[in-house]
C-alpha cells in the first residue's frame, strides 16, 4: 500500500512537469466516443469521478441554497483531481413528501421553480470555470425525487404510495405503470424538452452549445419492475434517447441503468437498449449492501465476496459493451463505513479497500485502452454536518450524498475522510498522466 503511494505521488509529479495547458477547438471540449473509448481534448478520456446530485439545489439562491458551499466543493473536488460529475436536474412534485428531496425544480406539469433552474445555471457555469463535466439526469425510478410516481400521479393514476409509509411492495406496483402510461411518459417528453432547450442565464450559452455537459441522461436506475413491461421499457428508452439525440447532437446520451439489476435480471435486454445508435455509452450500478453481498455486521468478513462478485459483474457487462462497440462507466457504487456506523468519524478501512479495487480497474483500463472508461463513487457529502436526532434527512439539515429515503452518512464521502480522498486524488492523478501519455 505504502509503494502503491509513493509511485502515485511520483507520477503526480511527473504530470505536472509534463504537462502545459493548450487552446482547443471548441468541437475537441465536447466528449465523443471513438473505438470504444472516450475522446476529450483529442485525447482519451478516463477517469474517476462522484455522484453530486445536489449541486443543482445548492446552487440556487432560493431555500436550501448555498452557493458559497457550492464553490468550496466544487473546489475541494477539484484538488482530488475530480472533473466529473453526476447531478440530479431537479426533483418533481410538492414539497412536504416523507423521504422526497425538496425544493423541487419541476412543481406541476410544465411549472418550474426558477431558483433551482438558475442554481443549475450557476453549477453549470462554476463547473466549466473548472474545466469539470456534468452527467445530468432527467427522471428517477425512486420516490427521493419524484420522477415515474409523480407523472403517473400527474397522469391521473391516484397518489403516490410513499414507500417509508406503505411500503416498497407498493410502491413498485405503482410505478411499473409507467412504461406502459402513454401519457405519463408524454408529460416526461415535455419536461425533456423544456430543460435541454435552455439557455444559461449566467453564460449566455444554450446547455446544447455547452461542452460542460458531457452526457444527458434519461434516468436514475430506469427500471421496467416487470417482466411484462420490458417491451414498453425499451421502446420508451429508445424514444426519449433518439429525442435527446436529437435535441442535443453534440453531446453524449446515457440511460443510467444499474446494468442487468435494473433489467429484470435480463442482460439480453440491457444489451438490447444499448445496441441503440442513439445511446452513445453503457452505464452500470453496483451495491454491494443493498444486494446482500454483505450485511451490516459482515462488512469486512465478506470484503473480498463482494470484490470478487463486482468484479464478475463487470465482466459480464463489458461483454456486452464490446458487442456494442461503446465505452462503460460505473456511475454508481458504494460501500458503508466500517461497522455500518453513520458517523462522520467512523473508520472507512473496508470502504476505502473496496474503492482501491474499483479504481485499480478502471486504471487498468486506461492504461491498456481498455472500455472501462470510468467510475462515480456514490457520493460526496463534502463538508456537509449530519442531522442530530435522527437519521433520515429533513428539511433545514445539511444536503450530503445520501439522498433522503436513506440515513444520512451511510454510503457519504466526506472532506474529513482522509483515507479515502488520497485513493481518489492519487487515481486521478494516474489516469491524468495515462491521458497526457497518449
Amino acid at each position: 500500500m505504502m509503494k502503491q503511494f509513493f509511485c502515485a505521488v511520483a507520477v503526480a509529479l511527473l504530470c505536472i512537469s509534463c504537462s502545459s495547458p493548450k487552446q482547443k477547438a471548441e468541437q475537441d471540449m465536447f466528449v465523443s466516443v471513438k473505438n470504444g473509448q472516450f475522446i476529450r481534448n483529442g485525447k482519451p478520456y478516463y477517469y474517476v469521478g462522484a455522484n453530486f446530485w445536489y449541486g443543482a439545489i445548492l446552487g440556487s439562491e432560493g431555500t436550501g441554497g448555498n452557493r458559497k458551499r457550492l464553490c468550496q466543493e466544487l473546489d475541494s473536488l477539484k484538488a482530488l483531481g475530480v472533473n466529473n460529475l453526476r447531478v440530479l436536474v431537479g426533483a418533481d412534485g410538492k414539497s412536504g413528501v416523507p423521504t422526497k428531496v425538496e425544493p423541487t425544480l419541476q412543481t406541476a406539469p410544465g411549472v418550474y421553480n426558477d431558483t433551482i433552474l438558475a442554481g443549475l445555471d450557476y453549477l453549470l457555469m462554476e463547473m466549466g470555470k473548472r474545466d469539470m463535466l456534468a452527467v445530468l439526469y432527467l427522471n428517477n425510478s425512486w420516490e427521493w425525487s419524484g420522477g415515474y410516481g409523480q407523472y403517473l400521479e400527474w397522469a391521473g393514476f391516484g397518489k403516490i404510495p410513499v414507500p417509508a409509509i406503505d411500503g416498497y411492495e407498493a410502491f413498485m406496483n405503482y410505478v411499473k405503470q409507467f412504461p406502459q402510461s402513454e401519457a405519463a411518459k408524454r408529460l416526461f417528453s415535455n419536461y425533456v424538452n423544456d430543460i435541454v432547450t435552455r439557455t444559461n442565464r449566467y453564460t449566455g450559452k444554450r446547455y446544447t452549445d455547452d461542452p460542460t455537459i458531457m452526457s444527458w441522461q434519461i434516468g436514475n436506475e430506469p427500471r421496467a419492475f416487470s417482466q411484462d413491461n420490458k417491451e414498453a421499457f425499451a421502446d420508451w428508452l429508445e424514444k426519449a434517447a433518439t429525442q435527446l439525440d436529437s435535441l442535443a447532437p453534440r453531446q453524449l446520451i446515457s440511460t443510467g441503468s444499474e446494468g442487468k439489476a435494473g433489467c429484470e435480471e435480463d442482460i439480453s435486454l440491457f444489451e438490447r437498449i444499448h445496441q441503440n445508435e442513439h445511446i452513445d455509452y453503457l452505464t452500470i450500478h453496483i451495491w454491494p449492501y443493498n444486494w446482500g453481498w454483505v450485511s451490516e455486521d459482515s462488512l469486512q468478513q465478506k470484503l473480498d465476496n463482494a470484490k470478487q462478485k463486482t468484479e464478475k459483474y463487470i465482466t459480464e457487462h463489458l461483454s456486452v459493451a464490446e458487442r456494442c462497440g461503446k465505452p462503460m462507466v460505473i456511475e454508481e457504487f458504494g460501500y458503508p463505513r466500517d461497522g455500518f456506523k453513520f458517523e462522520k468519524h467512523a473508520p472507512t478501512v473496508a470502504r476505502d479497500s473496496y474503492y482501491e479495487s474499483v479504481f485499480g480497474l478502471i486504471n487498468k483500463h486506461a492504461r491498456t485502452g481498455g472500455l472501462l472508461a470510468g467510475c462515480n463513487f456514490w457520493a460526496w457529502g463534502g463538508s456537509a454536518s449530519l442531522p442530530t436526532g435522527h437519521d433520515y434527512w429533513k428539511p433545514g439539515d445539511d444536503y450530503t450524498g445520501d439522498p433522503a429515503q436513506e440515513a444520512q452518512g451511510l454510503n457519504s464521502v466526506f472532506s474529513t475522510d482522509s483515507t479515502t480522498l488520497s485513493l481518489i486524488r492519487n487515481i486521478n492523478a494516474i489516469l491524468s498522466c495515462s491521458d497526457e501519455s497518449y
